[in-house]
């Protein structure tokens, strides 16, 4: 029953992704990647969402609150609600930008800013470094909640399948596509977690009146470095959040800056999922065995509280989140090398072109998921070091800073090497987080008065983008 409940989701899930390429009118490149910027606020805020609230939400989350304690939630959950806010400010603004430069992807938003062509190819390459990982921790996850449904048996063909999967979602209707499946998606990952977390506190208020002399310690509490690591986390991932390359692209879809703005303004309801995964993690700890893979806390608690046809439904939200940010990540990752970084590969067909980045992708994707998951995982930490970099150009742009590409070039480069420095050598610096101390090098590079000059970048004033 619950591979024909999972199935018909992902059937479901084509359906809706066959229907966005139905309703429009022609599929163009512009259509593939930023949905002709058509998207109206409602959409926007679905896509985003889709996105934002990834597999992570449903697997993750859960599995470092288990593992790592309250410290965890504070600033997984802080950095988010830092995020919003900053993001109803400068969303607006990135979106005039890639409309005045006609973008549809990030690094010609820097190249046509800093009238370079050799910055654009050179962040484009940035770009997908920092992206690599992260659509390569997607299938890591998909892998872990196949194996709570019982795939396991054959995890390349399950992966080989949702590889298929998040393919068809690409070209069938590009981004416009994953706006639709992300209804599906969302709807099926609320219902997921908000049934398991009102099924722990139901079984908690129970069973803690007799098992009270068999309470193992709840959550602990963050204190010294792992509070300072928490505090700054949050700033360094809040500010930077909506700045990296696996989210600013999703900005470029809107009808205009004031959807942008509307569409931010409903971000934070999403939060109120976290509770009830809070209350799941609770309940574990307290009521359940140890588990040796907190990665799979959330399904092991859903298959003792819930029967087996809501688990399925959970999965399939689960599966529906990775496969959207794989499809997406990877409809990215093609665009950048077919525009960006080798553009005459896609200048006589451009669209079968970034299909065919897109297969390349998923396939050499699935196979280091198969041989070296584990150097992944570190790499993710990388790209993300990496990502949160691309602030510093983001700064410039919006505030008109006037300096050349090669300073904000070194700006950037220096920041993620100071970062992944720290990291790799591990030192503690009092639990402050390397992303920060590298994101303060790269804005100090980049903003020192000795490199301001008039000449070296076009000044853009509110009659440009007008």
């Amino acid at each position: 029953m619950t591979g024909i409940i999972v199935a018909g989701v992902l059937l479901l899930s084509l359906g809706a992704a066959w229907l966005a390429r139905v309703r429009s009118r022609h599929i163009s490149v512009e259509t593939l990647l930023v949905a002709d910027r058509a998207l109206p606020a409602p959409m926007l805020f679905i896509l985003t969402v889709g996105e934002i609230y990834s597999i992570g939400s449903i697997v993750a989350f859960p599995a470092g609150l288990y593992g790592h304690g309250v410290s965890y939630g504070y600033w997984f959950l802080g950095y988010l609600l830092l995020a919003f806010p900053v993001g109803y400010f400068v969303g607006p603004a990135i979106w005039q930008r890639a409309k005045q430069y006609d973008a549809c992807t990030l690094p010609e938003v820097f190249g046509r800013h800093f009238e370079s062509v050799a910055f654009e190819r050179l962040t484009a390459w940035a770009c997908v470094i920092a992206l690599v990982p992260w659509g390569q921790f997607q299938f890591i996850g998909l892998r872990s909640v196949l194996d709570t449904l019982g795939f396991s048996a054959a995890p390349a063909a399950g992966l080989a399948g949702c590889a298929v999967i998040a393919f068809a979602y690409v070209a069938l209707g590009g981004v416009r596509a994953s706006t639709y499946v992300a209804f599906l998606k969302d709807v099926l990952m609320l219902f997921g977690i908000a049934a398991v977390g009102v099924g722990a506190i139901c079984m908690q208020y129970k069973l803690s009146g007799g098992h009270a002399d068999s309470i193992s310690p709840t959550l602990p509490l963050p204190s010294g470095s792992s509070l300072v690591f928490a505090i700054t986390t949050i700033l360094y991932q809040g500010i930077g959040f909506y700045f990296q390359p696996s989210v600013t692209p999703y900005l470029f879809t809107a009808r205009s800056a004031q959807a942008v703005r509307r569409a931010m303004i409903f971000m934070p309801l999403y939060m109120l999922m976290y509770p009830f995964a809070v209350f799941a993690t609770v309940f574990a700890r307290r009521f359940l065995p140890p588990l040796s893979n907190p990665n799979a806390v959330f399904f092991h608690i859903a298959g003792v509280l819930l029967p087996p046809w809501m688990v399925a439904l959970a999965a399939a939200g689960a599966l529906l989140a990775g496969l959207l940010v794989l499809a997406a990540t990877s409809l990215n990752i093609a665009a950048m090398m077919t525009r960006n970084i080798a553009p005459e590969l896609g200048r006589r067909h451009p669209k079968r072109a970034i299909n065919l980045a897109v297969i390349l992708f998923l396939v050499l994707a699935l196979v280091a998921t198969t041989h070296a998951p584990a150097v992944m995982l570190t790499a993710l930490n990388v790209s993300g070091y990496i990502g949160i970099q691309f602030a510093s150009l983001w700064f410039l742009i919006l505030t008109g800073w006037p300096v050349s590409a090669r300073i904000a070039g070194l700006g950037l480069f220096s920041g993620a090497g100071v970062a992944i420095a720290l990291f790799a050598s591990g030192a503690s610096l009092g639990g402050v987080n390397p992303g920060l101390v590298g994101l303060l090098a790269n804005c100090a590079i980049v903003f020192c008065p000795l490199w301001r000059g008039r000449g070296a970048v076009r000044v853009h004033t509110k009659k440009d983008l007008s």
